[in-house]
């Protein structure tokens, strides 16, 4: 299939900042609004699915909002599966994009990209029991003891969580330059039913039914679950790490 010819939005670079940027096009979502969010940090951006053009670029941005299956078809068919998996500048992964970088989706059963080995599963917050502090745990155990049974109608799930997560969630234990100057447990938003498991890969994490992968990090690939471009000061901040890492 023919390669669409790019678009270009012109916008004064940031301050100092050298190359191009591209913004790969493809079936999924969020991409005005990841321009938007380049404008207000004073970027330019080239929309493409153009391969010379992806290439050359300074840095590449992977957005998504979808569903995996569809998503990678689309990328398959246009040949930028293989051509994303041996860029060499940096790349930024956004919400669906982040998932499709990792090896496995359980979204349609998909095997995705594979630039990071966590798998992507969806949120189960019926099937995951929260944490007991310390004195909860000693509490049931006095309770075992003395053979009390807890009162009807307590929650042992997550049951009332509900999936996809939408809304401010923070981030925390945060590596690398992508998080410089970003505050330990800053808000970022959030839209998504499925999640980057914890691994070797993981840069950030955020906790909704249980601990996962806001973000990940391998090479010269990078990916955020969250929406930089939607969270406010934060996600201004990473964008501008991105852009000058």
């Amino acid at each position: 299939m023919a390669e669409e010819k790019s678009t270009m939005h012109q916008v004064p670079p940031l301050g100092g900042g050298g190359g191009e940027v591209v913004i790969i096009k493809y079936n999924a979502g969020n991409i005005q609004s990841v321009l938007y969010a380049l404008e207000r940090i004073g970027m330019q951006a080239v929309v493409t699915d153009n391969h010379e053009e992806i290439k050359s670029a300074d840095k590449v941005i992977f957005p998504g909002v979808g569903e995996a299956s569809s998503a990678m078809r689309y990328l398959k068919e246009r040949g930028l599966d293989k051509l994303i998996k041996h860029l060499k500048q940096p790349v930024l992964g956004i919400c669906l994009g982040m998932q499709l970088m990792c090896k496995y989706s359980e979204e349609n059963n998909t095997d995705c990209l594979g630039i990071f080995n966590e798998e992507v599963k969806l949120f189960r917050p019926e099937k995951v029991a929260p944490k007991k502090t310390k004195k909860e745990q000693l509490i049931q155990q006095l309770n075992e003891i003395l053979v009390i049974e807890e009162a009807p109608g307590v929650d042992e799930t997550n049951s009332n969580l509900k999936v996809p997560q939408i809304g401010w969630n923070n981030i925390y234990n945060l590596k690398t330059d992508l998080f410089k100057n970003v505050t330990e447990n800053s808000y970022c938003y959030f839209v998504h039913s499925y999640y980057a498991s914890l691994g070797e890969h993981t840069i950030a994490t955020t906790d909704y039914v249980q601990p996962f992968s806001s973000a990940l990090h391998k090479n010269n690939f990078y990916g955020v679950q969250f929406h930089p471009e939607k969270s406010a000061n934060v996600g201004e901040q990473i964008l501008r790490n991105f852009l000058e890492l």
